[in-house]
């Protein structure tokens, strides 16, 4: 099966590609700059261009781009940066769709759970409204564009993922190296809700995806979302370290800034759509992802 994957070289896309070769799928990676050891096409995700061509006789087009949201305090020039990197590659994909001879059978698209906004103790399903702030309107203008791609006889999955969990990069290790040194503890009230998905599972359920006959909005989170105290708990338990911090939620505003809303909201997601689709979590429960990544291996 071809896969074609923009946004192969980053932290979910590195490993798509990895497990995608492993299973013995041809896979083409969409990349601004040539890269060494695997099939790449340049492309400008603004525009259109002989790139194009690289979606013909494709199974799946499955895009992650966009830049870090974390990366940075917001300002109206970020913000900007944020938007076009998911708004302008996916509508260039659209529109390489619309030329394709041989179009692809599935476009699955990335989204968040941001989607939602800050939704405080509501249990949030796909069928949820969106939220009303910066992140909450970027997917719904994401999701919008990728959903173009049903008018051309593409089945469009927009992907709303959770904080992905893996033993090497993303969020993970950016919150376990506090704990590590003893610093750990809850972020605000510790009250919000996190949802969060295992890399393994959030791989699994892209390939899924590619070979099922769901579309729309499919929230890509663990079946157990958890409090952010009960996070830094675990995180603590699994560590052996202590939890005793707490990061009040002004010190978090002062030094981040708007972006202190990605880690205060509370969005309590539950993957119904994937699960009702008969999909099996390998980490359903947050203590055992986190000693599958933390745990020394013997």
């Amino acid at each position: 099966m071809k896969l074609v994957i923009a946004g192969g070289t980053g932290f979910v896309g590195e490993r798509l590609r990895e497990a995608a070769i492993s299973k013995g799928h041809e896979v083409v990676i969409l990349s601004r700059r040539s890269q060494r050891g695997f099939p790449t096409v340049v492309w400008d995700a603004k525009s259109s261009g002989e790139w194009q061509s690289a979606l013909e006789k494709a199974e799946a087009v499955i895009n992650l781009c966009g830049t870090s949201i974390v990366e940075g305090r917001w300002n109206m020039r970020r913000k900007k940066e944020i938007y076009d990197s998911r708004i302008l590659s996916t509508r260039a994909l659209v529109a390489a769709l619309s030329q394709a001879k041989e179009k692809p059978k599935v476009l699955v698209n990335a989204s968040a759970i941001g989607f939602y906004g800050d939704r405080a103790e509501e249990e949030l399903d796909e069928s949820s409204r969106p939220g009303d702030d910066f992140l909450a309107k970027l997917c719904v203008d994401w999701e919008r564009e990728a959903l173009m791609a049903q008018s051309l006889g593409v089945r469009a999955v927009c992907l709303r993922i959770g904080m992905v969990l893996s033993k090497d990069g993303g969020a993970l290790g950016r919150m376990a190296f506090p704990f590590r040194l003893g610093l750990g503890g809850r972020l605000g009230s510790g009250r919000q809700w996190m949802s969060w998905i295992a890399i393994e599972d959030l791989l699994e359920m892209i390939f899924s995806l590619v070979n099922s006959e769901l579309l729309g909005p499919v929230n890509a989170v663990s079946p157990v979302p958890v409090r952010n105290s009960d996070f830094a708990l675990a995180l603590s338990q699994t560590l052996q370290r202590p939890a005793w911090i707490t990061v009040p939620k002004w010190a978090l505003n002062c030094a981040l800034g708007e972006v202190s809303s990605v880690v205060l909201s509370s969005q309590r997601a539950f993957p119904k759509k994937i699960a009702g689709s008969g999909f099996k979590f390998q980490f359903e429960d947050l203590p055992s992802a986190l000693n599958f990544y933390l745990r020394p291996r013997k």
